[in-house]
């Protein structure tokens, strides 16, 4: 079994008591792509005993033994029965695929995990099955016998060539003059939420996986439910949220809006989503990162989290770098730059539930190229033992390009980025008000120094980073938010260290601080 290098950090933070179904779901989140990340059997194909043998690294039951990541959630990625290997069109939305294992598998992973107060939430795509699915199949023998009285005449979306809704994408169905909406792919028809019958069906899907012991859910495509009708599909999520918490009060959710905020904010007032404006190359978490202007970071979250709380009041920010969709983050946030260390501290020392895609702890490597499959950015973690986990089908990416490392390496020097994603997630439980607290940006005379004072009950916390590859000296008594005659450093993590004398800070390259 993998462990992790022992270190120190320094003490903790106090933090206000908040309602336990909220507070309790300030985690970080470990998202793995199932198929890809330990497989225990021998095909090739990651699967949940795989998951269960990795609890050690993920976390040993003492989020400050040292010696795991420390996460405190899991994404799964869909584990339900279907065709493809990605599993994002079901056939059976109650069964485990037997690629993955059986639902007492399940089972053992929700004991294991629930045992280190690790919560475990499901990947569900409630737009689409595959038509594979039996309710997909009955859909279509009901329309081309003609019987509208059929259960599952309206299961799905349809339309005729006159009534097509603008936007969406349609497929014939043979022998008919009838079409289905298949708004991803033509294997992915769309179910009909105007029939109350696919409602009541997928609230007991999920009340079926929570009985189990599942925690929540990550909800795919959420805007697709009626595509091109935000109103309409975030009513869609109202109702059906309302009717999962009075299933489970403390149940953790969150949603794919893949766009802009404008948007994502209507689908807040349903559930927590992920923030796609801090993703990726360009996104605000890489910018600041990559030497960007820190005042543009800063200044976006204290106004984003005002935004999700004027929303929703029990809301939260979803912050991630990158995910399944998308390159993976060490092809523009080097790990010979330090960028990715830094990145990893502007988001994970944030407010609210920050989600790492599994890999990005060592730098896990990944695009799409020129190959135009998703696969090469949902490859085989690089344990470096005896793992017998492959690439996914599909995939052109070569395993020389894995330069990084593996676990096995990195575990065997005290900076390797696994040590230090490692330092920095204790850091963050270990001051609960980083993820709860109301942020206030500072603002000072240079682009690469900034941060927060963070308000949580009567406490104050001051958090700041230099995101500059060189040590920086501030006087701090120059922001007129920070009182300096009490502040003392509590902790710092990065490529350098923090001095305080009188009102003036001594920062180290590509580091952050935390002050009270």
């Amino acid at each position: 079994m993998l462990l992790l290098a022992s270190f120190i950090i320094g003490a903790a933070g106090c933090g206000k008591k908040q309602p336990d179904t909220i507070a309790d779901n300030y985690r970080v989140f470990y998202q793995i792509f199932v198929g890809s990340f330990s497989d225990s059997n021998g095909d090739g194909i990651g699967d949940l005993q795989g998951i269960i043998n990795r609890m050690d690294y993920l976390n040993d039951g003492d989020v400050n033994s040292g010696k795991s990541l420390g996460i405190q959630g899991i994404w799964l990625s869909p584990v339900f029965a279907s065709p493809s290997y990605h599993k994002y069109d079901a056939t059976s939305y109650y069964r485990i695929d037997p690629d993955f294992g059986t639902e007492d598998d399940l089972k053992a992973l929700l004991k294991i995990c629930h045992e280190r107060n690790v919560k475990v939430i499901l990947d569900l795509v409630a737009n689409h099955t595959s038509t594979s699915s039996i309710w997909f199949q009955r859909f279509i023998l009901a329309h081309k016998n003609n019987k509208p009285d059929d259960k599952y005449y309206n299961f799905y979306s349809w339309a005729t060539a006159d009534n097509k809704t603008q936007g969406c994408a349609y497929s014939k169905i043979q022998g008919t003059e009838h079409y289905y909406e298949c708004n991803f792919s033509t294997d992915m028809p769309e179910l009909n939420y105007d029939n109350e019958e696919v409602m009541a069906e997928m609230v007991k899907v999920a009340k079926y996986w929570l009985d189990l012991g599942v925690d929540g859910f990550r909800f795919d495509a959420v805007k697709y439910i009626y595509f091109g009708n935000t109103p309409k599909s975030v009513e869609f999520w109202k109702e059906y949220m309302a009717e999962l918490k009075a299933i489970k009060s403390d149940i953790y959710c969150v949603g794919e809006c893949w766009s802009a905020d404008p948007e994502t904010l209507e689908y807040v007032k349903a559930m927590n989503c992920f923030n796609f404006q801090m993703a990726q190359a360009e996104g605000f978490i890489a910018n600041a990162a990559k030497r960007g202007n820190i005042s543009v970071f800063t200044n976006y979250i204290e106004s984003y989290q005002d935004k999700v709380l004027a929303a929703n009041p029990e809301g939260m920010a979803i912050p991630f770098i990158s995910n399944h969709d998308m390159d993976r983050s060490s092809g523009y946030l080097t790990l010979a730059s330090n960028r990715s260390k830094i990145a990893a501290n502007l988001y994970i020392l944030s407010y609210g539930s920050p989600f790492i895609y599994y890999g990005e702890e060592i730098g896990l490597k990944g695009s799409r190229g020129s190959a135009n499959t998703d696969a090469n950015r949902r490859l085989a973690m690089f344990w470096g033992d005896d793992d017998t986990v492959e690439d996914p089908v599909g995939t052109t990416y070569q395993r020389s390009k894995q330069t990084n490392g593996s676990v096995k390496d990195q575990l065997e020097y005290e900076d390797s980025q696994l040590n230090y994603y490692c330092k920095l997630i204790a850091l963050r439980n270990r001051y609960p008000e980083i993820a709860r607290g109301d942020y206030k940006a500072l603002v000072f005379d240079t682009t690469t120094f900034g941060g927060f004072k963070i308000t949580h009950g009567e406490e104050e916390t001051v958090l700041l980073h230099n995101t500059n590859d060189k040590e920086v000296e501030i006087d701090l008594s120059t922001c007129k938010e920070i009182d300096t005659s009490k502040l003392k450093i509590k902790d710092f993590i990065g490529q350098g260290e923090a001095k305080l004398t009188g009102s003036t800070i001594t920062l180290g390259p590509q580091t952050s601080v935390i002050l009270k």
